[in-house]
């Protein structure tokens, strides 16, 4: 039985490019390679061994090419952004083409988009949003942390930053999610905020400018900040507590984001501030190996007594992360083990099987501490 035809949009970027080698090596070939530059498309097709990759030239903002690229796919992989601007521009293209969809980024306004419009699942189509490292792994990591020799979950606190290049996706969508990119309308989430007796309390943390954490070398910003997500992980576990730390090594990147805010609500560019947020990226880079970090401690009860589990991922780029995600999102559905509808990864890919691609494809290393160690060591004896 012939596969249905994957089309990747946005294949020549920094999270696109890695998703074709991450499909690749899931099994999946023939694929159709989306973007809008010819020469760079062409060049991720000659890395495919079959020489089966088609490309097609596709821009995420043009209805025509958009529509040109999704005709005849049977899933569709976004790599393009910027997300809040996209919104569920793409998954609806596809679904117009009756395809499925897979957006490794994709949030509340996404799927209030692709709801209000009539939910996919009546005609059988499935959308996976959020198929990414943050959000997405930021999400499901913590859910099959709880899982790994802990009775009861009653606190979270998590550290998720590091030092790589700014791709202009990324540098967009930060500054749109200081304003929108939540529900409702909302921005896409609360500096400062947290988790205390189970709601969202304003202002209950602080901002650490210099400081050290075990998870990341050399000195250290750490900006509390309580995503949509991290919320309702709170919700989903139970938790009574819960801190999320951005964490921000380099001081150029620190200093811009610290003034972000102002200048937008200033009137400044945005382009022209994305422009800045690259050049100081790329400073705070200079003559230092490029890492992305999350670290996740839970505190609950094992066996009745007070117990910890902890999880520290180290890779060396986020967007590899949030590329093997959006693969295995692809071949999830394609696999038929996510039911039609609209679904944030975190919510419907299989953990067990994340953690296994992750560490067997070299994607990250992943260390377990306390009740989750003890845990892995009983795994690995009964294999």
């Amino acid at each position: 039985m012939t596969e249905p035809l994957i089309g990747v949009l946005g294949a020549s970027g920094a999270v696109g490019r890695a998703a074709v080698r991450e499909l690749r090596a899931l099994g999946h070939t023939g694929l159709r390679l989306g973007g809008r530059t010819a020469s760079a498309l062409s060049a991720v097709a000659e890395e495919d061994p079959t020489g089966r990759d088609e490309t097609v030239w596709a821009d995420a903002g043009a209805p025509d090419g958009l529509r040109a690229f999704t005709e005849g796919c049977g899933i569709v992989l976004n790599c393009a952004g910027p997300t809040y601007r996209l919104r569920a521009t793409v998954a609806s293209a596809a679904l117009a083409a009756g395809a499925d969809c897979v957006d490794v980024a994709g949030d509340d306004p996404a799927a209030e988009d692709l709801l209000d419009a009539g939910d996919p699942a009546r005609d059988g189509r499935t959308v996976v949003l959020s198929a990414g490292a943050l959000p997405g792994l930021s999400g499901l990591l913590p859910r099959w942390l709880a899982g790994q020799g802990l009775d009861r979950v009653a606190a979270l606190t998590a550290h998720c930053g590091g030092l790589e290049t700014c791709s202009p996706t990324v540098a967009h969508d930060l500054m749109l999610s200081l304003t929108l990119g939540g529900a409702d309308g909302a921005a896409y989430g609360e500096a400062l905020a947290a988790v205390r007796d189970g709601r969202r309390v304003p202002r209950a943390l602080r901002t650490t400018e210099d400081t050290e954490h075990h998870a990341f070398p050399g000195r250290v910003a750490l900006q509390p900040y309580l995503s949509g997500e991290s919320e309702r992980l709170a919700t989903v576990l139970g938790l009574d507590r819960l801190d999320w730390y951005n964490v921000h090594p380099g001081p150029a990147v620190r200093a811009l984001l610290n003034v972000l805010p102002g200048r937008l609500a200033a009137g400044d560019d945005p382009a022209e501030l994305a422009d800045r947020l690259f050049l100081a990226a790329d400073l705070d880079l200079a003559g230092r190996t490029p890492y992305y970090v999350m670290d996740f401690e839970l505190s609950g009860t094992a066996s009745g007594r007070p117990a910890t589990a902890g999880l520290t991922l180290r890779a060396a780029s986020s967007y590899r992360l949030t590329a093997a995600v959006g693969a295995l999102a692809v071949d999830a559905v394609l696999r038929a083990r996510v039911p039609a509808g609209v679904h944030f990864a975190r919510d419907v890919l299989d953990p067990d099987t994340v953690v296994r691609h992750l560490r067997g494809r070299g994607v990250a290393d992943l260390r377990l501490t306390g009740a989750a160690a003890d845990a892995d060591q009983v795994e690995e004896g009964v294999l």
